[in-house]
């Protein structure tokens, strides 16, 4: 190739790429395949056009995105703050439709919980369990229906709860390499098992009180386990649709993304398990201080999840490009 050719073919992108040295902060993603695209450019050039001026130019530019990267490796130090504060919400942002999807097929699974124990009253027996409906049923008579969360020690409840929700978790994850199936099965179960529980309490005249105790924990919980079946489903993704990489690598490149995530999710099971095992126990608390939980849950979900996700997006690209 002539190198007029050359410097025409690619003058665009170099452009774009002096462009982002100007900015305070580069992504890493960004700063490493600027820097391999420039690396096999200024090889190319000095090959084939050794003494002109576009290997000096290609020269110098390769020279600051080196010392980028250089400072970026200084700036790993705070690695574990910037993971929370940049890369999982970005991540978040970047995968968000999968978070859709699981949340719709959990969805699906409560409708058809509700619908089944309508059919048969029977259903919740084999949902839920025989011994844990009987339980419950004599709870209600005496007065208490949600004394099931105070037969435990908190200790040893607060220790079973987060080690089974994180279990959980990482299945439905982890079940994403089945081309989603085993990710969807998990978000549809647990969506009728809900289903089932509510409709349970509404026919018994007990909605707003079985509502205000198990949402108490039950927000954080739900909906980390949905956005743990979006992380599945990126997973999944990856194998059905790899675009122009190997399955290999997008299974690759994916599932690091999506391991952050429910890595990111791990707290918030903790945070979860601990008002479960605590606070949910307490039936006597006033409705007020319920609501107030159950609230605040609600928005840092939907605040750091989803919509610090669209600020720190746009603050890193300077605009809201759709990906």
């Amino acid at each position: 190739m002539r190198e007029a050719a050359f410097i025409k073919e690619n003058r665009e992108k170099w452009q774009q790429i002096d462009n982002q040295t100007q900015a305070t902060h580069i992504p890493a993603e960004t700063l490493a395949d600027n820097f391999i695209e420039l690396t096999d450019d200024l090889s190319y050039a000095r090959t084939f056009y050794p003494k002109s001026q576009t290997v000096r130019y290609l020269n110098q530019l390769t020279g600051r995105y080196f010392i980028n990267i250089y400072k970026y490796r200084k700036k790993e130090k705070g690695r574990f703050f910037r993971f929370w504060r940049e890369e999982l919400p970005l991540i978040m942002y970047r995968y968000r439709k999968y978070m859709l999807y699981s949340f719709l097929f959990m969805f699906a699974g409560v409708l058809l919980g509700i619908f089944s124990q309508q059919q048969e009253s029977a259903f919740a027996n084999q949902i839920l369990g025989s011994g844990y409906v009987n339980q419950t049923m004599e709870n209600i008579e005496k007065g208490d229906p949600m004394a099931v969360y105070k037969m435990e020690t908190k200790e040893f409840m607060f220790f079973g709860i987060a080690t089974n929700n994180i279990k959980v978790a990482f299945l439905a994850f982890i079940l994403g390499i089945t081309c989603s199936i085993g990710t969807v099965y998990v978000l549809f179960s647990n969506g009728i098992m809900l289903g089932v529980f509510q409709y349970f309490f509404y026919t018994k005249g007990l909605l707003f009180t079985s509502a205000i105790s198990i949402w108490l924990h039950g927000t954080l919980e739900i909906s980390a386990i949905v956005i743990a079946g979006g992380a599945g489903m990126m997973l999944g993704n990856s194998l059905l649709f790899p675009g122009t990489y190997k399955r290999t690598y997008s299974l690759f490149k994916t599932g690091k993304d999506a391991l952050k995530v429910v890595v990111g999710l791990i707290p918030v099971f903790i945070v979860a398990a601990f008002i479960e095992s605590y606070l949910t126990r307490l039936t006597e608390m006033p409705i007020y201080f319920n609501l107030a939980i159950i609230g605040l849950s609600a928005l840092f979900i939907i605040w750091y999840f989803f919509y610090y996700p669209y600020l720190v997006h746009k603050k890193t690209n300077g605009n809201t490009t759709e990906n």
